[in-house]
């Protein structure tokens, strides 16, 4: 066995544990929204349904699975070779809205450190939207995309 066929061969191994990968995180999704649908009805069950930190980790919960869903579509373009820059841009920002709708200022030791927090994040969530805008305004695009 030469150093192209190990190298090929490589190359086939990675690309069928792209796909293993994929599938894992299909599981996970189908048991994150389970998990969430038996929530809801726990929720409503109790009557907490109305309470505001209930539908916070409800919100919560959802964006995770959003989340989810942005690495699987990451791990599906990279195995088809296309551009993943706008999947991991968008994963991003989701993560982060996540973070903001759950922050609690009581959280951090003192009131500079909540601040500075809350700077970090909205920080890092202009500079997310910033790169998607500049992403999207100049349209990159592997050249598997543009036929599409």
């Amino acid at each position: 066995m030469d150093i192209e066929d190990s190298v090929h061969l490589s190359e086939r191994l990675m690309r069928y544990l792209e796909v293993v990968a994929a599938f894992i995180l299909v599981g996970l999704f189908g048991v994150g929204v389970f998990d969430f649908l038996l929530e809801i009805v726990t929720l409503v069950r109790t009557g907490e349904i109305a309470q505001t930190e209930a539908v916070v980790g409800l919100i919560d919960e959802i964006l995770l699975l959003f989340i989810i869903v942005e690495i699987f579509q990451t791990v599906v373009a990279y195995a088809q070779e296309r551009s993943v820059i706008r999947i991991v841009i968008a994963a991003g920002i989701i993560a982060v809205a996540r973070k903001i709708i759950s922050f609690h200022a009581g959280e951090y030791g003192t009131p500079l450190d909540s601040t500075i927090a809350a700077a970090g994040y909205a920080l890092l969530l202009f500079a997310l939207v910033s790169a998607l805008y500049v992403v999207q305004r100049t349209n990159v695009a592997t050249p598997e995309e543009e036929d599409v």
